[in-house]
């Protein structure tokens, strides 16, 4: 999760809590066994993940795999430990040692690789989003539920200190009726658009890219495609896919919806980054939740930060950056104003000695606005990776479980599909299709 400043309501008074740091991290394995894990993936989100896992005590890294040469050396230096490395990930699945699978690959090749893991008997922590279609989605949730396995998508807001503080109040009801969530990630550099940089030595000699393009459509070797995958739609689902699911996975666990949307419509444009990707470089899109509507953006050319706002009746709480903010809203008794513009002087005057008879007390002073932040250093990375080998060994379902990472992968593909046919999409659950 990215986490910048917040701000409070001007000339609210507020007081400040510094959340304590989420146990998990620390704790070891209730046995004292280290869950002994694999890396399929060591590009860029799998090196990030082996350097929060390696702070863990819990877990112990026993081999990666990669079709890159340089990720694979770029896997084992994130470590910091000479683990094993291949090219075929099906070998780290053949060994009776290994008891997880982190599934860090493009988007498309999930599906293949998580039902190989599961099909070997592993457990799996399998990056966001969970799926690159409904399809998919669906053949996953099937596996695992059938080979009763742990699973845990990796949208790692779901076990972030300050987002498990929020659902903790919304849970409380401080916040009233929830009735409109707004929410966007925005970014304005090259790299926030995934146009990264072509490393010098790829080629078709240091990529295995027949390999590379299993489940998707045949092309010669394309440096671009392989690096900047997330711009292409035969491999990744663009703003929706990368950033949406963020922002979906931490309001359906604030909230406790862990739910398809009904509706979904979507607007957008690709306004400068027109490198032959597929995807809008701005993407908005209009939710129907059960009760609540979602209003939610990207924009890859404007960096107005990372924020979601709940609105309740009660107060209304925001997570801008590195700061939870909950503002109460007025909503004691108070005399009618505006109203009164049109009555007489002598009406209007009865009206407000009545008011006050039936008001005798004073207006009680109004809560403080409270801002939460997380510990200096915090990484929540490595909290969402806690749960998941906690999970593993205790055989409890996490938070971010199939059901819940395909409920937040389809509203994504619900997103993409409204953009892209420039209609409104609704979810049919009999069929398990997207229409519209």
């Amino acid at each position: 999760m990215r986490l910048g400043a917040g701000a409070v309501a001007a000339g609210a008074a507020a007081k400040s809590i510094v959340l304590e740091p989420t146990v998990l991290a620390a704790q070891t394995a209730q046995t004292g066994k280290k869950i002994r894990f694999v890396s399929i993936g060591t590009g860029i989100r799998g090196c990030d993940l082996l350097r929060s896992a390696k702070k863990l005590p819990s877990g112990v890294c026993v081999g990666t795999a990669d079709l890159y040469d340089m990720h694979r050396k770029a896997g084992v230096e994130a470590y910091g430990a000479d683990v094993p490395t291949t090219k075929d990930y099906r070998e780290l699945l053949d060994r009776k040692d290994v008891d997880a699978v982190i599934v860090a690959v493009a988007d498309f090749q999930h599906r293949h690789v998580v039902l190989d893991c599961v099909a070997a008997g592993k457990d799996v922590y399998c990056e966001k989003p969970m799926s690159h279609n409904v399809a998919d989605g669906l053949a996953m949730v099937k596996a695992v539920q059938d080979g009763k396995r742990i699973f845990q998508a990796g949208s790692q807001r779901v076990s972030n200190t300050l987002v498990k503080k929020a659902a903790e109040i919304c849970k409380s009801g401080r916040l009233g009726n929830v009735s409109s969530i707004e929410a966007h990630t925005d970014r304005n550099s090259p790299s926030g658009a995934w146009v990264y940089p072509i490393a010098p030595d790829a080629s078709a000699e240091t990529i295995d890219w027949t390999t590379w393009l299993r489940d998707a459509p045949s092309r010669p070797f394309d440096a671009a495609r392989f690096f900047r995958w997330r711009c292409f739609a035969d491999y990744g689902e663009g703003l929706a896919g990368d950033l949406f699911v963020h922002l979906l996975s931490g309001m359906q666990c604030v909230t406790g919806i862990n739910a398809i949307p009904e509706r979904a419509y979507s607007t957008g444009s690709l306004s400068y980054f027109k490198d032959g990707r597929d995807f809008p470089d701005l993407l908005e899109t209009l939710y129907d939740y059960p009760g609540v509507a979602v209003n939610m953006h990207c924009n890859q050319n404007n960096a107005a930060g990372d924020i979601t706002i709940f609105y309740g009746k009660e107060a209304t709480m925001t997570i801008n950056g590195n700061t939870l903010t909950v503002v109460p809203q007025d909503t004691r008794p108070q005399p009618e104003g505006y109203a009164l513009n049109g009555w007489t002087a002598e009406a209007k005057q009865k009206y407000l000695d009545d008011w006050h008879a039936a008001h005798p007390q004073p207006l009680a002073p109004l809560p403080l606005a409270e801002t939460y932040s997380p510990p200096q250093g915090y990484d929540d990375t490595a909290d969402h990776l806690a749960n998941f080998f906690q999970a593993v060994e205790t055989r409890q379902h996490v938070v971010e479980d199939e059901v819940f990472g395909n409920n937040t992968a389809i509203a994504c593909h619900m997103a993409n599909h409204s953009y892209f046919n420039k209609n409104v999409a609704t979810w049919d659950a009999a069929a398990g299709t997207i229409k519209g």
